[in-house]
């Protein structure tokens, strides 16, 4: 279990969707990728999960499955035999940021509106709900959820002043809820035979686009291969296990619109004159997963090149490096090659210590960290080893971990941390730990080697991380695939509030 896990620090969300290209009814099995790019997405939230399905037509039936837990355990496959008709559908795996842990606050959502049901799922946090819950309320509308999710299923179903009464401008009712808050959310709203993917102006939470192709194509694909479908995911790490190519980001602000005929860039909701877009920048440092794509570049890439940066920012005399969580393995490489020393592991973890029913008496809890993780005392004893880590952060699980490996021959333990210390929460989606907590705030933190038993700790500084995540992004050409009026949306910003203390809007509490 990584220091994250451990620490109370929480993943967002996934959403994910799927339209069968083609005639209906389809011949794909619309609910089985749906859950299996839930499965890919499950590292953002293990609490609940759901996926609605629609038939397409007008109006449409629409079949709604929801569990507690992993996707696996809340999708039994009897289950999902219900929703096997579906030609669309949009699915969502849970962490709570906003709102209790239980199945009422499982997403996505479907409302009734003036002309018919919509279906949402979102990833994010709203950083103004608390206002937008009574201006909802001031409308006469109930809410049955503590969750923020629940304000945008609402708001959408709300019309807005220009439509006309008999022709629903989901545009329009989009911009309306854009307007109304300014991050942070990805969205996916299903509505008949259509799903509309939504990001923020700033681009605070990731969403990306892809063509699912026959398996035979998959590796000899061209831009003329007639596709199956579409998909819609958090992270484009999900498509290589259902199929699917990737083919592009959903930019900030942008209104995408994805039905079987194809996808159709629809506007883009433009920043106030001089914010930058603001991507979070702990989806590089450590929540996506290392084969996903943002920006153009891969996630593994960036954090090898957090490495990079952080040899040349923190070089110490040692013989080997090494991780613990399997997160730095990519910073703890890039670290390695800069500094010319040689990576080996140093630590062997047993997966199912988790699950034991043995109940622990004062020996086991002696043996502390050792019961789940074994050295391998043959790489590291007798040596100085360094220990590339994501973050520390409150201290409790990096300690003992030091405390193994000294007792188990190494004669010096340096840790360098390949993220700048974590000094404030999120608003925005994911979970932080109070201020308080954090050790970075803490009066230990003045002599942070001296307290978690180290013989050095460096991080990587604000500037070095903000170098390495931007340094591998790819100009951005003009693509024929988006709308125009997009170059605002085109400059390169990255929300570091957890770092630094600035927030990339301003928040209402």
């Amino acid at each position: 279990m990584s220091e994250f896990e451990e620490s109370g620090i929480g993943e967002e969300c996934g959403v994910f969707g799927c339209v069968a290209a083609g005639e209906w009814p389809t011949q794909l099995e619309v609910a089985q990728v749906l859950t299996l790019g839930l499965v890919a997405l499950q590292h953002r939230g293990q609490e609940s999960a759901g996926i609605v399905t629609s038939n397409g037509v007008n109006p449409p039936t629409y079949n709604t499955l929801k569990g507690m837990g992993l996707v696996n355990n809340a999708f039994p496959p009897e289950d999902l035999l219900k929703l096997r008709y579906g030609n669309l559908g949009i699915g969502h795996t849970r962490y709570s940021t906003t709102g209790i842990s239980e199945l009422q606050n499982c997403q996505p959502f479907v409302v009734d509106t003036l002309h018919g049901k919509i279906a949402v799922a979102h990833n994010g946090e709203l950083v103004n709900a608390a206002a937008l819950r009574k201006k909802v309320m001031r409308h006469g509308v109930g809410l049955s959820t503590s969750s923020d999710s629940e304000l945008i299923t609402q708001l959408l179903a709300l019309t807005p002043p220009m439509e006309e009464l008999d022709a629903p401008d989901w545009v329009a009712r989009i911009k309306n809820l854009m307007h109304e808050t300014p991050t942070s959310y990805s969205l996916l709203v299903m509505y008949t035979d259509v799903i509309y993917a939504i990001r923020d102006p700033y681009g605070n939470r990731p969403l990306s686009i892809g063509r699912l192709v026959p398996i035979s194509k998959l590796h000899t694909f061209k831009e003329k291969t007639l596709e199956w479908g579409w998909v819609v995911s958090s992270e484009s790490c999900s498509f290589q296990s259902i199929g699917a190519k990737y083919y592009r980001e959903v930019m900030p602000g942008e209104i995408v619109q994805i039905s079987k005929h194809g996808v159709k860039s629809l506007s883009i909701v433009p920043r106030p004159e001089g914010d930058l877009p603001a991507f979070c920048i702990f989806e590089y440092v450590y929540f996506a997963r290392p084969d996903s794509i943002f920006e153009g570049q891969m996630v593994y890439t960036v954090r090898q090149r957090c490495g990079r940066q952080l040899a040349i920012e923190a070089p110490t005399e040692a013989d080997v490096v090494s991780t613990v969580p399997e997160s730095a393995t990519p910073a703890a490489l890039g670290y390695a090659e800069q500094s010319g020393l040689p990576y080996v592991e140093v630590l062997c973890k047993n997966r199912y210590v988790g699950r034991t029913f043995i109940q622990p008496n004062t020996r086991l809890r002696q043996l502390g960290v050792a019961k789940k993780f074994g050295a391998l005392t043959d790489n590291f004893a007798g040596k100085r080893v360094v220990l590339v880590d994501d973050s520390i952060v409150r201290g409790n699980t990096i300690a003992p971990i030091i405390k193994l490996l000294k007792e188990a021959g190494a004669t010096e333990v340096h840790i360098r941390v390949a993220s700048p210390p974590i000094r404030f929460p999120c608003y925005m989606g994911i979970n932080i730990p109070t201020k308080e907590e954090l050790i970075a705030n803490r009066p230990e933190f003045k002599d942070i080697a001296g307290y978690i038993g180290a013989t050095s700790v460096q991080y990587l500084s604000v500037e070095g991380l903000v170098s390495a995540v931007q340094g591998g992004i790819p100009s951005l050409q003009k693509d024929e695939r988006i709308s125009t009026n997009t170059k605002a949306s085109r400059r390169v910003g990255h929300c570091t509030a957890c770092l630094t203390g600035k927030y990339p809007v301003e928040l209402e509490w």
